[in-house]
């Protein structure tokens, strides 16, 4: 029953996505598919899914194994914490103390998951700011990068 509880929040998200994206419009046209093409077509995707969960859920599910349900929610913290902490710490730093943070909830030892997440957060900013030029904010670090 938790697959087609699961397609059934899926149809709804993609539900709202739709109804959310439909009224995007870009005060000037600067591509040929305009601003709505990306949250309706990941809606597309994302109620296919659904659709597809509520037609061949019902399978029995296995609990979660001891400590997952935490980790899960501490999961959900570090998103919600990045979301709100992404612009005034920057692309940088932000993306850094995630994945340290992330990896952490894996398994992964303090040192390693710091330096992978340094180094990836770094490659990422230099590949979308400098190299793709989109914009990420630069936060704590402005003057430096």
């Amino acid at each position: 029953m938790n697959d087609r509880i699961l397609g059934i929040g899926a149809l709804a998200l993609a539900a709202f996505m739709t109804a959310a994206g439909w009224g995007i419009e870009a005060p000037f046209a600067y591509e040929p598919v305009g601003p709505r093409a990306f949250p309706l077509l990941l809606a597309g995707i994302i109620g296919l899914c659904g659709l597809w969960l509520v037609y061949k859920g019902g399978h029995s599910v296995e609990a979660n194994p001891p400590g997952a349900n935490g980790r899960i929610a501490l999961m959900m913290a570090f998103t919600v914490g990045y979301a709100f902490l992404f612009q005034w710490l920057g692309f940088v730093v932000a993306t850094s103390l995630m994945t340290v943070f992330v990896g952490r909830l894996f398994g992964g030892g303090w040192v390693k998951c710091a330096i992978g997440g340094v180094v990836m957060s770094l490659f990422f900013f230099v590949l979308f700011d400098k190299v793709l030029d989109v914009v990420l904010p630069g936060g704590l670090l402005e003057t430096l990068i």
